[in-house]
């Protein structure tokens, strides 16, 4: 069933997913329906550590075929605005104690973009994105 949106930011543990095969690109497409689906670089960022962090090369070169399939999406930019979205986010978060730690780092950014673009952010893990002030969060289940 497809979710209301004007588009996706996805997270990237979805991504991960497709690549592994625990999740098809047509699954995606059914959850999204008709709006269009964005890729961030931050996401670029953590599956090429992930390519280039593999321990064989046959993994390595299976998650480098995955990540250049997957830069045919259209990859939002970040900007000055991201920028500063990303610091009331952060802040918002310090204020209320959650922080924005190293490990929530890349979340931040990538909220920070969904809020700037208007997009609906699409994650298989809630608790990462929850307490983001104006973050339309969607969440699937496994």
């Amino acid at each position: 069933m497809a979710l209301t949106a004007t588009g996706y930011l996805l997270d990237t543990g979805i991504w991960v997913e497709v690549e592994r095969g625990r999740l098809a690109a047509a699954d995606v497409q059914a959850m999204t329906g008709d709006a269009p689906v964005y890729l961030s670089p931050v996401t670029v960022a953590e599956l090429a550590f992930g390519a280039e962090s593999a321990r064989d090369e046959s993994l390595r070169q299976r998650r480098r075929a995955a990540l250049h399939r997957l830069k045919r999406k259209p990859v939002l930019r970040i900007d000055a605005d991201t920028g500063e979205i990303f610091g009331s986010i952060a802040a918002a978060l310090r204020r209320s104690g959650r922080g924005a730690a190293t490990h929530r780092t890349q979340d931040v950014w990538l909220a920070a973009q969904a809020i700037q673009y208007g997009l609906d952010l699409l994650t298989y893990n809630r608790t990462d994105f929850e307490d983001i002030p104006g973050l339309n969060v969607r969440v699937l289940s496994h």
